[in-house]
């Protein structure tokens, strides 16, 4: 697996990192590659899934309330 080491870290940085990764009850190498992972992290398409769930939901059967509930009732007594 991969090392890095970090150099000329602000000291305030340093600190704050410290304070958040025990707020976290993280490590301090834990706490940065998860601030570093947030960052690097893609981000959703939301364009393409409002058009993709939009496609899927169309498609769907229709469906009458009396329909819903009758299922809802179904095996009960």
């Amino acid at each position: 697996m991969p090392n890095m080491t970090l150099k000329n870290l602000p000291p305030g940085l340093h600190a704050r990192l410290k304070a958040a990764a025990e707020r976290n009850r993280r490590s301090l190498n834990s706490e940065i590659l998860a601030r570093l992972e947030a960052v690097t992290r893609p981000t959703a398409d939301r364009e393409a899934y409002s058009r993709d769930l939009r496609a899927f939901t169309t498609n769907l059967p229709k469906v009458s309330g009396g329909l819903v509930v009758r299922f809802k009732r179904q095996g009960r007594k």
